[in-house]
């Protein structure tokens, strides 16, 4: 349900105007196209959401933007956008964000949103008809990952043969030696170690990944909702695993992006037991649309779901280029393209030591990477080793205070991890658990936050004086 908006130039200021509140509506929204809801097979898979989730239906005939107007005055919470393979295009996926910015004046994401597809309607209502929450303690990846962060898991490098590092539960992360060629043992992560979250990077396309990226290693291929390894010496190596689990192609191109029955997407989905993922419709090179959400879901344990980092990190993206690239942040361009650098550098970007290369591949990135999955499914990493204290509390009837604690000292804002492209030093993000409105910030205002109905965001300071609590105070009324 929308409470406010903000008017764009004073966002960054941390002032807001505050508008009017529309009636409420469901919590969760079901959006389908007329062809798909007609189909008796998909038909199945919206009954299981509605039911799942005493969701609202929204159905459109042509064109996905034609929902709009039901969703401004239904405004929910989660918005699951059911779609054939067929339907589940890179334009697709653009038009899904584009649209889901559209329900309030401000330019962040208003609804946490997936798109539920599958290699078939059988494969879709499998995902759909997952309810037990997934806690994330077995880690597999291969590409490096911030051990000290995950329960257990192992990674096999990208970058350099033989190079590996495994965490036993309860015990510390050691290097070990890898195989010279890793693609049976990164099956096996999926179907013997039965890996609850998949980590990958490199050189992909819709049909591969390429394990290796600085030397000769195998591929996982797809044909037909079936996902493969074939290893360098052309072994064919079946991956078959049940057991539910997110993916996270970080830094691969095109893995996101359906384009036929053979896409990776599909087989992960239909093979590997993948409930949600997120990945790349177009070639990636800058890359904070990917590597971020290590930085959110990965580097803080325990502090959101999978859809919440996801959209942390979206959010964190709009920001930058919202503050930093004003000229170009509300531009449209088609998916995979960027302005030609015929816009004029912000004095805040030279500030803050950016180009327009930067502005370029955030609008890059905007609009590229899809969510796949019930966005109102729970995935989180188990608890484990944070860097900051993060709290909303109730201090007083109808006030409300964010307060950021730095645990690791002067580190503690600093990126966990900086394999990858544009990682850390990403904002600090809160949900609030309902939507808010009357927003009137008490104090705290030198620390920028940006007030949204439904989030607050806090630029990252970058210098942290470990004796300091973050505080940001304001009063608000809930929507509910």
């Amino acid at each position: 349900m929308l409470c406010f908006r903000i008017a764009a130039q004073l966002v960054f200021s941390g002032a807001c105007l505050l508008c009017g509140v529309v009636a409420q509506g469901a919590d969760y929204v079901v959006v389908v196209s007329k062809a798909t809801q007609s189909d008796s097979e998909w038909s199945k898979v919206v009954e299981e959401l509605v039911a799942k989730h005493q969701a609202e239906v929204v159905v459109y005939d042509k064109q996905i933007s034609e929902s709009l107007p039901a969703l401004r005055e239904t405004f929910p919470r989660y918005a699951c956008f059911v779609a054939t393979s067929e339907e589940a295009s890179r334009q697709m996926v653009a038009d899904v964000h584009r649209l889901t910015r559209k329900l309030d004046d401000d330019p962040y994401a208003d609804v946490f949103w997936g798109i539920l597809t599958g290699y078939d309607a059988a494969n879709a209502l499998t995902i759909a008809r997952e309810r037990e929450p997934l806690v994330i303690k077995r880690v597999a990846s291969g590409t490096e990952l911030a051990m000290d962060r995950v329960t257990e898991g192992v990674w096999y490098c990208e970058l350099e043969q033989n190079r590996m590092v495994r965490k036993i539960a309860g015990g510390e992360a050691k290097q070990g030696q890898g195989p010279n060629d890793t693609t049976q043992a990164l099956a096996e992560t999926l179907t013997e170690y039965q890996a609850d979250l998949f980590v990958t990077s490199g050189h992909a396309t819709e049909r591969n990944w390429q394990i290796g990226f600085r030397y000769p290693n195998g591929e996982f291929q797809s044909r037909a909702g079936e996902l493969f390894g074939v290893d360098t010496m052309g072994n064919r190596i079946p991956i078959l695993s049940a057991n539910p689990k997110v993916y996270l192609p970080i830094g691969n191109c095109l893995m996101g992006h359906i384009d036929g029955p053979d896409a990776m997407a599909l087989a992960f989905m239909n093979s590997a037991g993948v409930r949600q993922m997120m990945g790349y419709t177009v070639p990636t090179w800058y890359g904070y649309g990917g590597w971020g959400c290590l930085d959110y879901f990965v580097e803080q344990p325990g502090r959101y779901t999978f859809v919440e980092a996801f959209f942390a990190n979206q959010n964190a993206l709009i920001d930058r280029l919202e503050t930093n690239f004003p000229e170009i942040a509300r531009l449209d361009t088609p998916p995979g393209s960027w302005p030609s650098g015929n816009f004029t550098l912000s004095d805040a970007a030279r500030k803050a030591g950016l180009s327009k290369q930067d502005g370029a591949g955030l609008l890059h990135d905007r609009d590229v990477v899809a969510l796949y999955g019930d966005p109102a499914w729970s995935a989180k990493l188990a608890p484990g080793k944070l860097s900051y204290e993060q709290t909303l509390t109730e201090v007083a009837a109808g006030v409300f205070a964010l307060e950021i604690k730095p645990l690791s000292g002067e580190k503690s804002f600093e990126p966990v991890n900086q394999n990858g492209s544009e990682r850390g030093w990403r904002p600090f993000v809160h949900f609030f658990p309902n939507r808010l409105k009357d927003i009137e910030i008490i104090s705290g205002k030198e620390l920028s936050p940006v007030m949204t109905d439904n989030f607050v965001l806090i630029p990252n300071p970058r210098i942290c004086d470990p004796n300091k609590t973050y505080r940001v105070e304001f009063k608000a009324t809930s929507c509910d």
